[in-house]
């Protein structure tokens, strides 16, 4: 009877506290949704002098937005409708000032206000806090430190090393060439640039364009699948929540894929740190080989000869890896098939590589400056389809732009870099491909940011000297070599995956260049 009574009380007890818990967690949701719905109208109000188009009071402008290859050109015509800036709502509680003029941009590029604590926090359990997402004083510091990575005596060997990795690729292509039927493009280019990449910034020669399993290097399947649940995550609003988005199956294939990542970049720093136990000069480094970024990552210090945590370290190398070969390969793709849709320029920059190189097959330093129409055809496609079709940052201090409308702090503020580069009042016939846009004088007349395929400012690309180099080696090479010519029964669907891909892959079809006379 007496343990009947105790067990009775137990359960009594487990009850009752069961139900404080409920009605607890029930107060907590109502205030923290009736906070949300504060801020809410806090930010309507705040961003009333910007109209933007209809949305939905749940859902805001996500169901507009239908993942088919046409949500790049629906940002465009919405900013026909609202010139400069317009609001974009994503769930009922997150909004974003949505920028697409030059003039709006430089007085957001031109601070070194932070990036947005929304979005890019999605991205730190995959590439930490560095370059890309760090701000304040680390950030600063950290850009001091590898700055020195991207001199010119650094790149400059990278340019026959970018080379070898373009002629693997193309020697791949051979078969392609004997078919009449298109083939996939970025997976190809994104094992160049991963290889590129490697042998560059971390010397190691990993041979992954022809030593692959299952077909697919594992790093890029993980790149792939990241980049796409950071998009699902951002479009599925419950997901904003952290325990939400770690308790779902997306959750779980977002650890798992980091896993692979992370193993990736790891093995990569603990092979480099034992090579480097004996050498702490970068001089004795140097005499052995090319210095590269690993090398001044592990070595770089500060006036106090501080350098960077183990963390830092692999939060950069992560960074630099992905920046540094999916950005890279989505230029170079759309570049490739840019010239494929355009015979005539395709021609034209054919013509001048094989000037350039008087002979030889692969690109050389020297190069590089005597294909001036090509670069401007890389440059009019990095505006039609930029690498990174957009960035966002998060206002510490109240902004004014130059037409006297202004918005608070905390505001976060979306730059379109798709839709100032097809922005009507800026370019004229914004849709066609004209590479003479670039030659000097018409960009002279043109304001600096309307052109920002690398962003602009004191947060511009780091890489981008890197990024611009292995663009025309690679492009050249593949002139020199390859007649491109479209499917126009597999014409690419754009989607923003952190980079510009395409839905249904970039097809194209080549042919052997007839040297002869």
């Amino acid at each position: 009877m007496e343990l009947f009574e105790t067990l009775k009380k137990v359960t009594l007890d487990s009850y009752r506290i069961h139900h404080l818990v409920a009605i607890f967690s029930l107060v907590y949701v109502i205030l923290k949704i009736s906070k949300l719905i504060v801020k809410r109208n806090e930010w309507i109000r705040a961003l009333e002098t910007f109209p933007g188009p209809p949305k939905h009071w749940l859902f805001g402008h996500v169901r507009e937005f239908k993942e088919d290859g046409t949500d790049m050109y629906k940002v465009v015509k919405w900013g026909e409708s609202y010139p400069l800036a317009f609001q974009m709502w994503f769930g009922p509680f997150v909004s974003f000032l949505n920028i697409h003029h030059p003039d709006y941009v430089k007085t957001i590029l031109a601070s070194t206000e932070p990036k947005d604590d929304f979005l890019y926090r999605f991205l730190i359990p995959w590439i930490g806090d560095g370059l890309l997402v760090s701000e304040g004083q680390k950030w600063f510091r950290h850009r001091r430190l590898l700055t020195p990575g991207f001199h010119y005596d650094v790149l400059k060997p990278y340019v026959k090393l970018m080379a070898d990795s373009a002629k693997t690729m193309l020697d791949k292509w051979e078969t392609h060439s004997k078919s009449d039927e298109s083939f996939e493009l970025f997976e190809h280019v994104s094992l160049m640039t991963l290889d590129s990449i490697m042998k560059c910034a971390f010397s190691s020669n990993t041979n992954c364009q022809t030593v692959q399993r299952s077909g697919t290097n594992t790093y890029i399947k993980a790149v792939y699948e990241l980049s796409d649940l950071v998009n699902v995550r951002f479009r599925i609003f419950p997901y904003h929540s952290e325990w939400i988005f770690q308790l779902s199956p997306h959750g779980y294939k977002y650890r798992k894929a980091c896993n692979v990542a992370h193993s990736h970049t790891e093995e990569i720093i603990r092979k480099r740190k034992e090579a480097l136990k004996d050498e702490k000069e970068l001089g004795r480094i140097q005499a052995k080989r090319n210095l590269d970024f690993l090398d001044i990552l592990l070595c770089a210090r500060d006036e106090d000869q501080q350098g960077l945590s183990d963390e830092a370290i692999r939060a950069e190398v992560d960074t630099f890896m992905f920046e540094g070969h999916d950005t890279t390969a989505s230029g170079i793709s759309w570049t490739l098939y840019s010239l494929a849709c355009n015979p005539e320029h395709q021609q034209i920059c054919r013509d001048e590589v094989i000037s350039a190189l008087e002979g030889r097959d692969t690109m050389e330093w020297e190069d590089l400056s005597k294909i001036p129409y090509t670069t401007m055809c890389i440059k009019e496609s990095l505006r039609l389809y930029p690498p990174v079709p957009g960035i966002s940052r998060k206002i510490t201090k109240p902004i004014t732009f130059f037409d006297g409308r202004t918005v608070p702090e905390g505001c976060l503020v979306g730059t379109s870099i798709f839709g100032i580069h097809r922005n009507a009042t800026v370019w004229e016939d914004p849709n066609a491909f004209d590479p003479l846009r670039f030659l000097p004088e018409n960009s002279a007349k043109r304001s600096p940011h309307a052109f920002v395929p690398f962003s602009a400012g004191p947060r511009n690309c780091i890489g981008q000297n890197f990024a611009m180099n292995e663009m025309k080696v690679v492009v050249a090479q593949t002139l020199k070599r390859y007649q491109l010519t479209e499917d126009p029964m597999k014409k690419p669907k754009m989607i923003p995956r952190l980079v510009l891909r395409s839905l249904n892959g970039i097809h194209l079809k080549i042919k052997p260049v007839n040297l002869e006379p």
